[in-house]
């Protein structure tokens, strides 16, 4: 799931350390980074763009061979739904549902992610924001999406999934937590993180003022 980088648009709350232009460029390479983790490691990878960007605009960021489908609804919910019920028309599953704001994601999470799948139905990686960068599903549970618009973007989202999931019978692993980047706050402390990427590092430096 994917916003294209483009200025004014995107990581709206690092603006002020970063400025719109050097956002967009962070989007581009957060986006860069989790379809080369996820090319790596899995045999098939979608890239779900919102549908006022358009195909074009997204695609040239894109490495060939990801698929790529339009997001679909009202809310981020919703969307989530559609594209994981098109993913798995496709014949895809188990699946692993990634955003791209944990740049410090690496190719064993997504490995316990799908071990952690033989055995359960559900797979969480916590984000310490209260959210979650994966969403790991045996099969197509859309219910697990169904949360308040309000709740989306919230540090409520992470408990109110596994209240659903517990209230669908469904069997739950939780993954290592990560932080997502999204504030200040989160890029001053990601910049002492060895595992975060040097492109990205680089680019959270704090734009030069004349």
């Amino acid at each position: 799931m994917a916003k294209t980088p483009r200025p004014g648009t995107v990581k709206t709350r690092l603006h002020p350390l970063l400025g719109p232009q050097r956002c967009a460029e962070l989007q581009a390479e957060l986006i860069r980074h989790t379809l080369a983790v996820s090319t790596a490691h899995t045999p098939r990878t979608y890239l779900a763009y919102a549908p006022d960007d358009g195909k074009d605009a997204i695609s040239t960021a894109v490495p060939a061979g990801v698929r790529l489908l339009s997001q679909r609804g009202e809310d981020l919910g919703q969307r989530l739904a559609a594209a994981v019920t098109d993913a798995f028309a496709d014949g895809a599953g188990p699946l692993l549902v990634i955003g791209t704001d944990a740049p410090t994601l690496t190719e064993n999470h997504l490995s316990a992610a799908l071990t952690a799948l033989q055995h359960h139905d559900v797979t969480l990686g916590p984000a310490l924001d209260g959210g979650y960068y994966l969403l790991g599903l045996r099969a197509p549970h859309t219910t697990l999406f169904a949360l308040d618009p309000d709740v989306w973007s919230t540090d409520r989202v992470l408990a109110a999934t596994r209240a659903l999931a517990a209230g669908e019978g469904l069997s739950l692993r939780l993954l290592r937590p990560l932080r997502d980047l999204d504030t200040p706050e989160d890029a001053a402390v990601l910049l002492t993180d060895p595992a975060l990427p040097t492109p990205i590092a680089a680019l959270l430096q704090p734009e030069e003022r004349p």
